[in-house]
Formats: C-alpha cells, sequence, structure tokens
C-alpha cells in the first residue's frame, strides 16, 4: 500500500510539474505579410514576375490577334461564297478553318505554359526569400525562449490566429533580424 502511495504520488509530481513546464511555453505572432512586403528582395522579385507576365501576355495577346486577323478573313471569304466559286471558296475555307482551330490550339498551350512559367518561376524566386524568412523567425524565437509562432496575416479571409492579448508580437524583430529599417506601418492587433 506505501508503495501504491509512493508511484501515486510520483506520478502526480511528474503529472504537476510537466504541466507546470508547458504552462510556461511562450507564444507569439507575427505579420508575414508586412515582413515580406518589407524586404527588398521580394520587391525585386515582384518586378521580376511583373515583367514576366506582361512579356508572357504580349505574346498571347500577339497570337490572339493574328487569329482575329484571320478569322476575319475567313469571314469576308465566306461572303465571296457562290455556286459558281463554290468548290474553289469551299476549299480554301476549309484550310482557314484548319488554320485558325492550329492558332487557337496554339494560344491554349502558349496560356497553359505560360502558367507552368510563372509558378515555377515564383517558386524559384521565392524559395530563397521564404528559407531566409524561415531562419530568422527560428533565430527571433530562440533568442526570446518562443515555443510557438503564429501568422496573424489574414489570407483569404482566415488566419491561424483568432484573437490574442498581451501575446508577443515579433513582426519588428524578424524585420530587424532580416536588416530592415523599421517603417512607419506598425502592427495591428485585433
Amino acid at each position: 500500500m506505501k508503495k501504491f502511495i509512493k508511484v501515486s504520488f510520483t506520478a502526480a509530481v511528474l503529472l504537476f510539474s510537466a504541466h507546470a513546464v508547458n504552462a510556461q511555453q511562450k507564444i507569439a505572432h507575427l505579420n508575414s505579410q508586412e515582413i515580406f512586403t518589407s524586404m527588398p528582395e521580394a520587391r525585386a522579385v515582384s518586378t521580376t514576375l511583373e515583367s514576366l507576365q506582361k512579356t508572357k501576355q504580349a505574346q498571347i495577346e500577339k497570337m490572339q490577334s493574328d487569329y482575329s486577323t484571320k478569322y476575319n478573313a475567313a469571314v469576308a471569304k465566306n461572303k465571296t461564297l457562290s455556286e459558281t466559286n463554290k468548290e474553289t471558296v469551299g476549299k480554301e475555307l476549309q484550310a482557314m478553318e484548319t488554320e485558325l482551330e492550329g492558332i487557337k490550339k496554339g494560344i491554349d498551350q502558349a496560356t497553359q505554359t505560360a502558367q507552368q512559367e510563372m509558378v515555377a518561376k515564383q517558386g524559384e524566386l521565392m524559395g530563397p526569400l521564404q528559407t531566409k524568412f524561415i531562419t530568422a523567425v527560428r533565430a527571433v524565437a530562440k533568442e526570446k525562449g518562443i515555443a510557438y509562432v503564429f501568422d496573424s496575416f489574414s489570407q483569404q479571409g482566415s488566419n491561424n490566429i483568432l484573437a490574442w492579448e498581451n501575446g508577443i508580437d515579433v513582426t519588428a524583430a524578424v524585420k530587424a533580424k532580416l536588416g530592415i529599417a523599421a517603417g512607419p506601418a506598425a502592427a495591428k492587433k485585433s
């Protein structure tokens, strides 16, 4: 019986001490959007992606313009169709239709390829920024003894934090770790 009491007491002490250790863990939050928009590298990435998008869009618009011109030519050719030139014009219209289908497939393929290239380029350019950001967040968390850091940026209408009060906002500390000067934009609390 004494052994049972001793084991129960030991288990209770361990349970309460484990609970006390867990209760001491610090939790913090940051606004990743504010940090990323402050990073000079992110601005350069954004400019590069916008330039690539404009180039791809111009290429697709040129193809669409070519399609439109040839389509209008086919419509005009169709208006010249008569019983006397039915065979000749019919063959020309058939050739024009085949060409238009090819151009349409080319536009669809170019659009799909452009989207894939944009996603690949974004991943290529944003990967190092993400790594730099995560490294800075982990360093700040370690320095401040923080166990968990949540992102308070609301993307697509939701985030992981529903409410916080007197929490630790490490946005400025992460910006400082990244070498970003403190700006006038202050982190807002909800």
